[in-house]
């Protein structure tokens, strides 16, 4: 058996100062020192916090070659930062650049404390099988677990796309599991909802009103809003991804809520992309579910769950607008619809829970204690936050820092994808 010890234990809803926790694949025991009888390996967690690990909402493991291409870029609306920039990334993406984007997303979310990604993909090379590619590196060769959709966009083929959803859906197991991806209702037009509508009957994950460029696509080719013209086509269905949903109505809030979907926001790339931010206010008014993604805008998630906590406050013109309760609500949510689609229990450090925990050093300038966790993790550990340790299905993929993968021979390979990629950019 495996153990942590003199670990300050915190799943976000319980605090435990001085414990151990005894696990293999799944959380075994926990309890206090005194009561510790030893174990075959031990990780001794001695002024470190223990968390489970992040849970991602909704990113782009394609974005990853992104960072540092350089091409003509004046935009002025967010069709054109698609048109300039994503589109051209995502068209030139083939099965090599799927790979190796995945390996690196998975080292550099490993060094983030993240344990599980949904992901949305594209990549106009490699339709058919891309999933499963990305499968390939991130869960099979990396350790952490995915949920992965293609998004099903008039860009490309579409039968395609569908085919390719519906083949990893048959695929499941503790580490991967499958949603039907759609890119947003700018790039899909009735015939395309309609089909999809028809083939498949489960959850999807879709952009939704990221912009007001969609609104306004969806308001003029088809008289409704983005979220009522899902509905239309039956396309809300429970356990649902809605990302960011910046432009919704009330109305549009009440039929979320009404279908059990959740939204996933992404407020750093909501932000960067200057589209506006969420109204999580009135997201709450409604009873719509929230989740926190991070819409492929680096691997920081502690940043990402920082800059939502910090730009609601904002957004609702008030410092109790968006509360430490608040975070922790969204957290847990995040955790909920992972564990959903995984078919496991995520985001508690207690037996029958699997055994995905991130070991974080942390020693308190002020007194830590039940009431002011939250506030401690949220103004000081999230500030700082380097991992030691992280574990995925009682696995220990980071150990002490040092990730148990040649890692600079991925990084090198990568850099000569990249390049290669960017010539035919480029060109």
């Amino acid at each position: 058996m495996k153990a942590i010890i003199n670990a300050n234990i915190f799943d976000y809803e319980n605090f435990y100062e001085h414990y151990y926790i005894i696990f293999d694949k799944n959380i075994l025991e926990i309890g206090p020192m005194d009561n510790f009888k030893g174990a075959d390996q031990i990780i001794d967690a001695k002024d470190n916090l223990v968390l489970p690990g992040f849970v991602v909402g909704h990113t782009h493991i394609y974005s990853t070659f992104a960072r540092g291409l350089n091409l003509p870029f004046n935009p002025f609306n967010f069709k054109d930062i698609l048109e300039q920039l994503w589109w051209k990334l995502d068209s030139r993406l083939g099965k090599e650049e799927n790979y190796y984007s995945a390996l690196i997303a998975g080292i550099e979310f490993i060094k983030n404390g993240v344990t599980t990604v949904i992901d949305h993909h594209a990549s106009g090379l490699q339709i058919k099988g891309s999933l499963n590619t990305l499968k390939t590196a991130l869960c099979d060769e990396i350790g952490l677990r995915g949920i992965f959709c293609f998004e099903t966009s008039d860009r490309f083929n579409v039968d395609e796309c569908i085919e390719e959803n519906l083949e990893f859906l048959e695929t499941h197991s503790d580490m991967h599991a499958g949603l039907f991806g759609l890119h947003a209702s700018l790039s899909l037009s009735d015939k395309t909802l309609e089909k999809i509508s028809n083939i498949f009957k489960g959850p999807i994950h879709i952009h939704t009103a990221e912009s007001i460029d969609d609104v306004e696509d969806s308001l003029s080719k088809y008289g409704v809003r983005v979220i009522t013209r899902l509905e239309k086509f039956g396309l809300l269905r429970e356990n649902s991804i809605l990302a960011h949903c910046v432009h919704t109505s009330e109305d549009e809030l009440e039929l979320i809520s009404k279908h059990n979907c959740y939204v996933a926001l992404n407020v750093s790339s909501n932000m960067n992309n200057a589209v506006g931010l969420p109204n999580y206010k009135l997201m709450k008014k409604h009873n719509v579910k929230v989740i926190a993604g991070n819409d492929g805008l680096g691997f920081n998630f502690a940043r990402e769950l920082l800059n939502l906590y910090f730009s609601m406050k904002l957004k609702g013109n008030s410092p109790l607008s968006f509360t430490p309760d608040d975070l922790r609500d969204v957290i847990k949510n995040t955790y909920e619809i992972a564990s959903r689609h995984l078919k496991i229990k995520l985001g508690k450090i207690e037996p029958g829970y699997v055994a995905d925990l991130i070991v974080v050093p942390y020693l308190p300038p002020t007194p830590l204690n039940n009431e002011n966790i939250l506030g401690h993790v949220i103004y000081g550990l999230y500030d700082n936050f380097k991992p030691s340790h992280v574990i995925v299905n009682g696995k220990t993929l980071m150990e002490n820092y040092e990730i148990k993968l040649p890692v600079d021979e991925i990084y090198n390979e990568a850099r000569k994808v990249a390049e290669n990629l960017w010539k035919t950019l480029e060109g």
